[in-house]
């Protein structure tokens, strides 16, 4: 399974726009601080599918040289994570999308003109895409009613994605995310509390209590400091980032990690 974090910034993204904070001053640079809206690409030797479809979608999938998407599954109903679903549009049809009741709802109103081939699901209800075992699993992202993280899992391998979720995530849906290979955690800001967004310090501490032998963290803001000085004290993720999971390995940017809990602190 091979997982590329297309876009790992938050809704407004970094650099924000009429910023000169310390992180969007260096993202204007073309360093790693710069960061597109949230969207994830996992590939399997089956195809290519979409974990949200963020408004930078367009560019994101070119400079990935992605050249067909064979599915898109949402977390949930927030335009930072669907806004670039008609960037596929005249590009491919028939795309196969996947989310709860209240995407379905959403994207059909919004988008009738894409003739979507839409399959609702049912939290806790796994199923089979392009040989992945996916279970979607309830998180804390109010006011919505059913926003998703996803559990995937193909033969030994266990990815879990929490999408936007506070630290208030139900057990039932802890249970899931278990001994997960990576867990790619939003965290917004990297102390301060929100009421529908982790924390790093918090996405750090789900990640122990669930075990997880590898914590990337996205849905970054432009309040941390910049990337290359904030990633000595957090497991940050960024634009383009690859990370293969495989045989019960992790490679991240081609270097084999077991776990780097330990390394932060």
């Amino acid at each position: 399974m091979l997982v590329e974090l297309l876009g790992t910034g938050d809704a407004a993204g970094c650099p924000k726009i009429g910023c000169r904070c310390p992180a969007c001053t260096d993202a204007l640079k073309g360093t790693r601080s710069r960061r597109t809206r949230f969207s994830i690409l996992v590939r399997t030797e089956e195809g290519a599918m979409l974990v949200d479809t963020g408004p930078d979608l367009k560019e994101q999938l070119i400079r990935a040289n992605v050249p067909k998407v064979d599915a898109v599954i949402w977390t949930h109903a927030h335009y930072d994570h669907y806004g670039g679903l008609p960037e596929l549009f005249r590009v491919q049809t028939g795309v196969r999308c996947y989310g709860t009741v209240e995407m379905r709802e959403l994207v059909e109103r919004l988008f009738p003109f894409m003739h979507i081939r839409f399959t609702q699901l049912t939290p806790y209800e796994p199923f089979e895409l392009m040989c992945v075992r996916i279970t979607p699993v309830l998180v804390h992202h109010p006011p919505l009613s059913e926003p998703c993280g996803f559990v995937m899992e193909e033969d030994a391998c266990k990815l879990v994605i929490t999408g936007d979720s506070s630290i208030h995530i139900p057990e039932r849906s802890l249970e899931h995310m278990k001994d997960a290979d990576v867990l790619i955690a939003n965290a917004i800001h990297p102390r301060l509390s929100f009421n529908k967004h982790m924390n790093a310090a918090e996405a750090m501490e789900l990640s122990k209590r669930v075990n997880a032998r590898r914590l990337i963290l996205t849905h970054l803001s432009h309040m941390y400091p910049p990337h290359e000085k904030a990633s000595k004290y957090y497991p940050l993720a960024y634009d383009g980032m690859q990370i293969m999971i495989e045989d019960g390995e992790v490679i991240v940017e081609g270097e084999s990690v077991q776990s780097q809990l330990n390394s932060y602190p």
